[in-house]
């Protein structure tokens, strides 16, 4: 194993440059050491991001939008009362993520980058629409959340760009909720999960654990803004079925959370209006 360890941004990039693409990110790694025992060290080429916190650890909020860098941690948000009440659903999710210790060393980077379709935190940024910094030694691109997953573990950043930040728009908002269902409300990894925010630029309905990426269901989105009627759970799941594709696992099964997820949204798009 490789440990590269740069002294700033600008050291890092050129790292990933050089490596090839072969060098691995190290945030929080709070993912990085699920799979830590069953990895291949012997080859691994490890980029340690901790020691750029002053550059990129930052949580800046101005009137237009809320910027993380790629070290923010869950934690970081969860002490700004200011995020808090102007992003509610970042808080909603972070204290679900894990425990107080994953809290404070996660980072909502490191959530978008592992792409895991259970990742809690991605929801809810994708919902507030957020933007993805993606830097190279080549210059910055910025890549909507929503288009950043290209399937299972696959994501349309190139093996020598890091993500440097993430930039959600402030705007009034009408409506917002975050669920995620689980064996337990956090230290469990979820079964299913969904984030909603209704604002003036439409409606955004935001799935976990029930496709291959966390993903927007856009067929929903625009029965919604039709003004459709659903006369129950059953009318949502039949949308559904063009937005999802849950399978059975260790944790669930596709009924479970076709039900599930079709029964939550029923309940606050339906019942509760």
């Amino acid at each position: 194993m490789k440990l590269l360890t740069p002294d700033t941004l600008l050291d890092a990039l050129r790292m990933m440059d050089d490596a090839g693409g072969q060098a691995v990110p190290i945030a929080g790694g709070t993912d990085l050491m699920v799979d830590w025992p069953l990895r291949d060290k012997d080859d691994l080429i490890a980029l340690d991001l901790s020691g750029l916190r002053a550059e990129l650890g930052r949580t800046s909020l101005s009137n237009e939008q809320l910027e993380l860098g790629a070290l923010a941690t869950y934690w970081d948000v969860l002490r700004s009362p200011a995020a808090v009440e102007a992003f509610p659903l970042l808080a909603d999710a972070a204290r679900q993520v894990g425990a107080i210790q994953i809290q404070t060393r996660g980072t909502w980077a490191g959530n978008i980058a592992n792409a895991s379709p259970a990742a809690d935190g991605v929801p809810v940024m994708m919902a507030y629409e957020a933007v993805v910094v993606l830097a190279s030694v080549s210059g910055e691109r910025d890549v909507p959340l929503d288009a950043y997953y290209r399937g299972y573990k696959k994501t349309v950043r190139q093996p020598n760009e890091l993500i440097v930040a993430i930039r959600m728009t402030r705007r009034p908002r009408k409506f917002e909720w975050f669920h995620k269902v689980g064996a337990r409300s956090a230290q469990a990894i979820t079964k299913a999960g969904v984030a909603i925010v209704h604002d003036d630029a439409g409606w955004r309905i935001v799935a976990n654990s029930v496709a291959p990426t966390v993903c927007r269901c856009g067929a929903l989105e625009a029965a919604m803004e039709r003004g459709d009627e659903f006369a129950n759970a059953d009318d949502i799941a039949r949308i559904l079925s063009s937005d999802i594709a849950p399978i059975d696992d260790l944790r669930s099964t596709a009924r479970y959370r076709t039900t599930v997820l079709s029964r939550l949204l029923y309940h606050q798009l339906v019942a509760k209006s």
